[in-house]
């Protein structure tokens, strides 16, 4: 699957499915490999004739059977074809990947999906640098954190129309609340990447260390 002849507008991966399947068991007729293959039958259709232009599969009556050098991306003539019928036999994955257009995808995506990890990473960075500081006390020598409100604790009558949640002191709707779609209050703030269930066992057991210490 990382050959860019099996790419999206190349041989696809219906391609490659019926390949392997063309390679555990030869000589199948397209009802079969709709079975051995798990691609659909408008779909191996398709693409057993584009396979066949490259020489890679052939067919005696209604069976199918790949070339000889089919999995290293070679085609060939069978005996018994017509010239017409193939072009020119594939000669390699490369090959065929240049024929379609598709050589270098693979690279380029692998580049892309770099600069997004990189992005993505440098933006948890500058969310942790705005992460605020933690509430605590000191209790015999060392510190235990206040557990900030837990989101289902809210009372209701700060709720506001479309999921939004009214800030108690100014009346208006406060940006960093809403109502999850099971009716619990979600805090939302770029300083935190957790679940909600995260959270809430991070506030049960900081509930329970801030009891202990009251």
């Amino acid at each position: 699957m990382g050959h860019d002849a099996f790419a999206h507008r190349g041989l696809g991966s219906a391609a490659l499915m019926i390949i392997g399947a063309l390679h555990a068991r030869p000589a199948q007729t397209v009802a079969e490999l709709v079975g051995s293959s798990s691609v659909s039958r408008a779909t191996i259709y398709r693409t057993l004739r584009r396979l066949a232009d490259h020489g890679l599969v052939h067919h005696n009556g209604e069976t199918w059977a790949l070339a000889p050098r089919a999995l290293e991306g070679f085609g060939d003539h069978p005996p018994e074809a017509v010239v017409e019928e193939i072009a020119e036999p594939a000669r390699g994955w490369e090959a065929v990947a240049t024929q379609h257009g598709t050589a270098g995808v693979a690279t380029r995506r692998k580049t892309v999906h770099a600069a997004e990890r990189a992005a993505y990473q440098k933006a948890l960075e500058r969310l942790s640098e705005h992460r605020s500081k933690a509430v605590v006390l000191v209790r015999d020598g060392r510190q235990v954190v206040v557990p900030a409100p837990r989101p289902d604790e809210v009372p209701t009558a700060w709720h506001a129309p479309d999921g939004c949640v009214l800030d108690p002191v100014t009346g208006r709707a406060a940006p960093d609340w809403r109502i999850a779609t099971d009716g619990r209050l979600i805090l939302i703030t770029p300083a935190d990447q957790r679940s909600y269930d995260e959270l809430a066992a991070a506030h049960a057991e900081a509930r329970s260390e801030w009891e202990s210490a009251a």
